[in-house]
């Protein structure tokens, strides 16, 4: 680092001592001259000397008032005060180095990603696996897998065993791609998008958030095997469904 100083300064302020001195002496020899005219100089020569520590020159007139025709030593003097200011570099110590405890790298946030979570997918394989109900909706699936951080294709392999591929009476009729009951029974909805987001909502809530991050974990809950809604044993085959379908997007 640095930090202007005046070449000057320490000149500059025996000057402004010289003065005061001078202007007492004067006073002591000369009675006739009035106190507040010797304060007056002093005072002047204070703020011509304020002036060029800042950098600026002096007025004409203010010069003429401090340098008295015929006084070859006050010529002198103003003619060195009328130098500009000139700053120089003056190095400083360098900062202290920081510890090593200091400069350690704080260790990373540990990944809590699972193997369901969000990645990106073969969209045209994907597109061109969706059939019947389910044929054109893989944006849906991306676009809810991006929103709850979950695999596009978990999403899709779920729909694609709950419907029969887009053949279901559930999809058909109620728009219902994963399977999602409600007082009723199951659930009916507007669109193939409203269930989708929904089964994506469901999954990220009830069961990732809560530490159930497998397919097996996951059928455990979703589609529990003796479960009353289930009188065919469908959910028996919900693990190996769903995983059936999942490699072949993968």
């Amino acid at each position: 680092m640095t930090s202007p100083i005046s070449s000057n300064w320490f000149y500059y302020t025996t000057m402004a001592s010289l003065a005061q001195a001078s202007s007492a002496a004067g006073q002591s020899k000369d009675s006739a001259n009035p106190l507040n005219e010797a304060g007056n100089d002093t005072s002047m020569f204070m703020m011509l000397l304020s002036s060029m520590m800042q950098g600026g020159e002096m007025d004409p007139s203010m010069m003429a008032a401090m340098n008295p025709a015929g006084n070859s030593d006050n010529s002198q003097m103003m003619a060195q005060l009328n130098n500009a200011y000139k700053p120089i570099s003056v190095s400083l110590p360098a900062a202290t180095p920081l510890t090593a405890a200091e400069t350690a790298v704080q260790p990373a946030v540990p990944n809590l990603k699972t193997d369901l979570s969000f990645k990106p997918i073969q969209f045209i394989k994907l597109e061109n696996t969706l059939d019947g109900k389910l044929s054109g909706t893989s944006a849906h699936f991306i676009n809810a897998g991006k929103k709850y951080d979950l695999d596009p294709n978990f999403l899709s392999a779920i729909a694609i065993h709950e419907t029969g591929n887009g053949s279901s009476r559930a999809v058909n009729e109620k728009n219902n791609v994963a399977g999602m009951m409600g007082r009723n029974g199951l659930r009916s909805y507007d669109s193939l998008e409203e269930s989708i987001f929904d089964m994506a909502r469901n999954l990220r809530q009830n069961y990732l958030n809560k530490g159930i991050t497998t397919v097996s974990a996951v059928g455990a809950k979703y589609a529990p095997v003796g479960a009353g809604n289930d009188p065919t044993g469908l959910n028996n085959h919900w693990v190996t469904g769903v995983n059936r379908q999942l490699n072949k997007l993968t």
